[in-house]
């Protein structure tokens, strides 16, 4: 028996251990400070140099090409510092690393500086890498034995993440557009070093949990997956062949690597600077180019070997993963427009001034959408403090201040916003609906799944994207009647709105069962490198994401706005109707796992 763990479990809050609620906050606060600076970058990179809150006046193109370098390493440190916190540091100790490298990189930031912005940048991705992967590892760890109560425990915990980056984009986005960018820089980073000291103050209640390096790498699964979804039941399987990696494997994965990473660097760097990495060109094709398709070539010659050398039954297991990472690519290349070109249409495009009975509508569901989750959390902050008051007092004393100063500015907003002439949106505040659908909508979701009409992950996948595309429709036909060329129009915001709720119902399919079914579909002892590879497709999507928001205004400028939505409609769609008719045959490769 693990006498940490059934400590952990004697001083619960809401049926789960105390514990779980002080990674909850920690998360949450690490998500405040991670959206609430991300949803800024792109409105600073492109405000005008003579606007009221001057920004750096880049062109879309340039700001998306970093946006997308910077999202896409985001989901490749994670790999590294996993393995980094299961061989060296421990769980406990890498999120504390993680939580301090991004309070930094937040101060550095706030600075506006050039040097200070990049160096910001670097420090994020870093931290995150640290962060990322290992506190869902910490909660792995405590409800060993206690699988049952493993969902219940992440569907808290994701409440969380969505609750986290809901205030975050909300208030940082508040301040940024409001007073000065500066504002929104630090406050993101106020809030990571409060969300670091409640962790770091509250080691004791966890004992040795997440403390010591295991010696064996594993990879979490950080969405609502039990350990048994992560076994294989070898009764109805061949065992799996003994599949080493060869020098050639480790070649083709150092020479990718490279060429994945030049391309990754190279792309902002050449549009905004100048600087060629590959300058070169061969066939017509410029030298990045050349050098990302090699790269991938390399990668697909890798992952067929490796498959290839499987028994047919793991083999088509695997091919039915591959098949589901490209879905996953096209889907959060068009889904992560909410952060790019889907904030920029909100600034320039969508009419956020509202007057007489429409400013007043808004600000009452305004008010309900900020007060009603903030009064939920405040109660389970109470509960938890009535729990461990004694046990980590300094711990609590940070989550006081930090709901202290979340309220005071969730009041200073709404007075602020309640004594102005005229309502006007924040460009930044469309992108909390994400996060306030997911949970209105994840009750209706779950249930469904766990229904006799749950469909197969192929069917799952198709209506994700077809939901997906349905948003992107919805966009398409609000801008038809912007000119060719426009730079800004004043598009009804009711557009944007719905747009926000087909994508989250495109997500709600797609997100929360990918890693789901990779875990059931993979083999134990496989699941450390195919996390890596769909951490990868996420990457790569994101990689897509910047790379084709980043063409908004050449497309806009040679056709319409409403083409751009357009393309992003029909793509998602036709791969949805795909992954539809390929129902059959993904079955057959999954071999009856649901």
């Amino acid at each position: 028996m693990n006498t940490d763990i059934e400590n952990l479990f004697k001083d619960k809050v809401l049926g789960h251990p105390a514990g779980l609620f002080v990674l909850f906050f920690t998360e949450m606060w690490e998500r405040f400070s991670f959206y609430g600076m991300r949803i800024l970058l792109v409105l600073f990179l492109t405000a005008p140099l003579l606007d009221t809150h001057p920004g750096w006046a880049w062109p879309r193109e340039h700001a998306l090409a970093l946006i997308g370098t910077y999202a896409s390493l985001l989901y490749l440190t994670p790999i590294l510092g996993g393995y980094i916190a299961d061989k060296i540091t421990g769980y406990r100790k890498a999120v504390v690393i993680g939580c301090t490298i991004m309070t930094l990189g937040h101060a550095a930031m706030a600075l506006e500086s050039t040097l200070g912005f990049y160096l910001g940048l670097a420090l994020l991705v870093i931290g995150t890498g640290f962060f990322k992967p290992n506190i869902t590892s910490i909660i792995s760890e405590m409800y060993a034995g206690k699988e049952a109560k493993k969902d219940g425990a992440y569907t808290i915990f994701y409440m969380g993440v969505n609750a986290g980056s809901f205030f975050g984009m909300m208030l940082c986005g508040y301040l940024a557009e409001n007073y000065g960018w500066s504002y929104g820089f630090g406050l993101a980073g106020i809030f990571m070093l409060l969300g670091m000291l409640q962790f770091l103050w509250a080691k004791d209640i966890f004992g040795n949990i997440g403390g010591k390096p295991s010696g064996n790498f594993e990879v979490e699964l950080p969405q609502n997956i039990t350990e048994e979804h992560a076994e294989i039941d070898t009764n109805d399987e061949t065992p799996v062949k003994y599949n080493p990696f060869t020098m050639l494997d480790y070649v083709l994965i150092v020479i990718s690597a490279i060429g994945g990473l030049l391309y990754l660097f190279n792309d902002p760097l050449e549009k905004i600077a100048d600087i060629n990495l590959a300058p070169f060109t061969l066939f017509g094709l410029s030298g990045s180019n050349v050098v990302v398709l090699t790269a991938l070539i390399l990668f697909l010659i890798l992952l067929i070997s490796r498959i290839s050398r499987y028994l047919p039954i793991v083999r088509d297991k695997l091919v039915a993963v591959a098949i589901f990472a490209i879905f996953t690519v096209i889907f959060f290349g068009a889904f992560e427009q909410s952060l790019g070109s889907m904030t920029l249409f909100a600034r320039d495009y969508t009419n956020r001034e509202l007057v007489g009975s429409a400013g007043l509508i808004f600000m009452i569901i305004d008010t309900l959408l900020t007060v009603a989750p903030l009064v939920i959390i405040t109660w389970v902050l109470s509960l938890l403090i009535k729990k461990t008051h004694f046990k980590i007092p300094y711990s609590n004393l940070m989550l006081v201040i930090a709901f202290v100063g979340i309220w005071s500015l969730v009041i200073f907003r709404l007075y602020d916003k309640l004594t102005s002439e005229i309502t006007r949106v924040d460009a930044s505040w469309f992108a909390i609906l994400n996060s306030f659908f997911i949970i209105s909508l994840a009750p209706f979701f779950s249930r469904w799944w766990e229904s006799k009409y749950n469909p197969s992950a192929a069917m799952k996948y198709g209506i994700g994207l077809v939901l997906l595309g349905i948003g992107f429709a919805v966009l398409a036909f609000g801008t038809m009647g912007i000119p060719q060329g426009a730079k800004t129009a004043s598009v009804s915001m009711i557009f944007l709105v719905l747009a926000y709720l087909f994508h989250t119902m495109g997500e709600l399919c797609i997100s929360p069962v990918g890693l789901s079914y990779l875990s059931k579909l993979v083999p134990p002892r496989m699941i450390g490198f195919m996390f890596g590879i769909w951490y990868l497709a996420i990457a790569i999507g994101q990689k897509t994401a910047g790379t084709m928001g980043g063409m908004i205004d050449g497309i806009t400028e040679k056709y319409s706005l409403s083409t751009f939505f357009l393309i992003f409609t029909l793509v998602p769609i036709g791969f949805g109707v795909l992954a539809i008719i390929f129902n059959p045959l993904l079955k057959k490769l999954m071999h009856g796992i649901r």
